[in-house]
């Protein structure tokens, strides 16, 4: 029974109060979003306030992206599992001459939760069909040499 009272006591005495975070990326990115002016801001000012952008678009080089991601653990009872607190998506896009030509923030409320079909599609020939049996057998034979060697 001792033994018992001492497991619980170092697992209680090692819970913390606190709630852990986990951030990705740029930080206070709704502040910088504010601070940046089209037509005014350049490819340098936005690298000196926001820094290099977590990706950029594959089809064009000047669509720059910045992520900004805060998830918490929700409580003993949820067993670590996570909520998100903040997800902030920055897109700038930058004109050849390196002015800043558009800007835009996406946040939570502008996530979409996806659902997926479990539908699959139907093979347009049958296992019974006259083709397949005439490939199979074709198949069959063409391999059977092969099968005579590994032995």
């Amino acid at each position: 029974m001792k033994l018992l009272y001492l497991i619980l006591f170092i697992f209680i005495v090692n819970c913390s109060g606190n709630k852990v975070s986990n951030y990705h990326g740029s930080k206070i990115l709704e502040d910088k979003f504010n601070k940046i002016e089209i037509n005014q801001t350049n490819k340098n000012d936005l690298f000196k306030l926001i820094g290099p952008p977590s990706t950029t678009s594959d089809f064009d080089k000047n669509k720059l992206y910045y992520f900004e991601r805060l998830k918490t653990n929700q409580s003993l009872w949820k067993l670590g599992k996570q909520k998100i607190i903040k997800n902030n998506i920055l897109i700038v896009e930058i004109d050849n001459s390196g002015i800043l030509r558009s800007k835009k923030l996406l946040n939570l409320n502008d996530m979409n939760d996806l659902k997926y079909f479990k539908k699959t599609t139907k093979k347009e020939f049958e296992q019974d069909n006259i083709i397949y049996g005439v490939f199979s057998s074709l198949r069959e034979k063409i391999n059977a040499p092969a099968k005579k060697l590994k032995k």
